[in-house]
């Protein structure tokens, strides 16, 4: 999943680490994936999706996730039904999963992520800042001085982390973990409801998992994208699903299904909070 989303953010693993699903397939080797893959191996028979089961708001066993919505979208115009592997998002999910042909489908990987063949993405979003509407508090960059001020949180290891080390808040974060066992620990909600309580002033995290979290505590927080930090610090990332290496004929069958259900899986993710960002980087109402 380059720097972890989403997926469990949380695909901020996914972000930390470029795509949390490809870390934790690392042990097949790419030399190794890629030949074994020169036959396309999708059953046609329904839309066989590899997913988290714990990982809200992008999957979960009782089909809550906004990937379980757009999954259906996708399995509607191919006219099967959606059929679930479900394993944590952690060490040896490609390896469990997509690569050992149990599925065809991995959603929420990040652009270009090693280990899988990425199809078009299917959005964008960014990292943000969250913080209490009543501390009418108009942050929108990491190096704002009043951040010296106050309580940080941060899921340690994403992209944030190396801009707010750069500045010498440090001291003044919360560290909340990168890599957890997401069927008892949820760290972004966790971070989101301290931010509600007051036990923090601010949390920095994923936008997918900030939107939608934030949203439980109605309108108490405010969610802003961070979008002006500097090129070298890479906020946004584009959004795609991954197939196995050389099943080009499916990726080119996804990438038709994401075109003509645009709009609608657009429709979804704003449905569930997710900061959306448009080709130009620009926030998308």
């Amino acid at each position: 999943m380059t720097a972890t989303p989403p997926r469990s953010l949380a695909l901020a693993v996914l972000l930390a680490c470029g795509l949390i699903t490809a870390c934790g397939g690392a042990a097949l080797a790419p030399h190794a994936a890629r030949a074994a893959d020169r036959v396309e191996a999708v059953d046609r028979s329904a839309l066989r999706v590899c997913a988290d089961p714990s990982s809200l708001p992008f999957s979960d066993d009782k089909g809550e996730g906004f990937e379980h919505k757009i999954a259906e979208l996708l399995a509607a115009s191919l006219k099967v039904p959606v059929r679930y592997t479900w394993y944590p998002d952690s060490v040896g999910f490609l390896r469990n999963t997509l690569d050992a042909r149990r599925c065809d489908l991995v959603m929420g990987t990040v652009s270009g992520a090693e280990m899988v063949l990425s199809t078009n993405p299917y959005y964008r979003s960014s990292y943000v800042i969250a913080t209490r509407r009543r501390a009418d508090l108009d942050i929108d960059n990491l190096s704002d001085p009043r951040l010296k001020g106050l309580r940080i949180g941060l899921i340690a290891g994403t992209p944030p982390a190396d801009i707010i080390a750069a500045r010498g808040l440090m001291d003044h974060v919360r560290s909340y973990q990168l890599v957890v066992d997401t069927r008892v620990d949820q760290p972004g909600k966790t971070m989101i409801d301290d931010l509600a309580r007051g036990q923090i002033d601010a949390a920095v995290l994923w936008g997918p998992i900030a939107g939608y979290y934030a949203r439980k505590h109605g309108d108490a927080l405010r969610i802003t994208p961070l979008l002006k930090e500097p090129r070298t610090a890479r906020m946004d990332f584009y959004i795609t699903m991954g197939v196995r290496p050389d099943e080009n004929d499916w990726k080119k069958e996804i990438n038709r299904l994401i075109r003509v259900n645009r709009d609608r899986i657009t429709a979804i993710l704003k449905d569930y909070g997710v900061p959306l960002l448009d080709a130009q980087g620009r926030p998308i109402p």
